[in-house]
């Protein structure tokens, strides 16, 4: 068989394996989240969350409304440096995401079922 003929028959094959994965992946929420951040990210949001007094009190005083947070788990980066993902019994991460022009970290202690943020504060120099 020509080398012209083999090409034909893997492209042929290659559209129709395309759209059959169309077709079944179409509607799912199917996600490619490969990336450590991208996992630590998606394990937090799906998670139950909580507030400390002190985070809400950081949110109520710089007038930041909580769903701030969810914006910033969708969009923001993992600061694996300062984070302490052997911490036990729960991993602690530091997330960083915009929020008002201005830098805002968060200190999310992450446990099995529950996802805390205990603390949040603005990137020193972005007062």
């Amino acid at each position: 068989m020509k080398f012209i003929h083999r090409l034909g028959y893997y492209g042929v094959g290659l559209f129709f394996g395309i759209v059959i994965l169309i077709f079944f992946l179409s509607g799912k929420k199917t996600s490619c989240d490969y990336s450590p951040n991208a996992r630590v990210l998606k394990n937090i949001k799906i998670k139950k969350r909580q507030f400390t007094s002190s985070s809400l009190a950081f949110f109520q005083k710089n007038e930041i409304d909580t769903s701030s947070v969810s914006a910033i788990l969708e969009n923001g980066d993992v600061d694996f440096n300062k984070s302490n993902t052997e911490a036990k019994p729960c991993n602690i991460y530091i997330v960083k995401g915009m929020v008002n022009s201005k830098e805002l970290e968060l200190q999310i202690v992450n446990c099995d079922s529950i996802a805390t943020i205990k603390k949040a504060a603005y990137k020193k120099g972005d007062h």
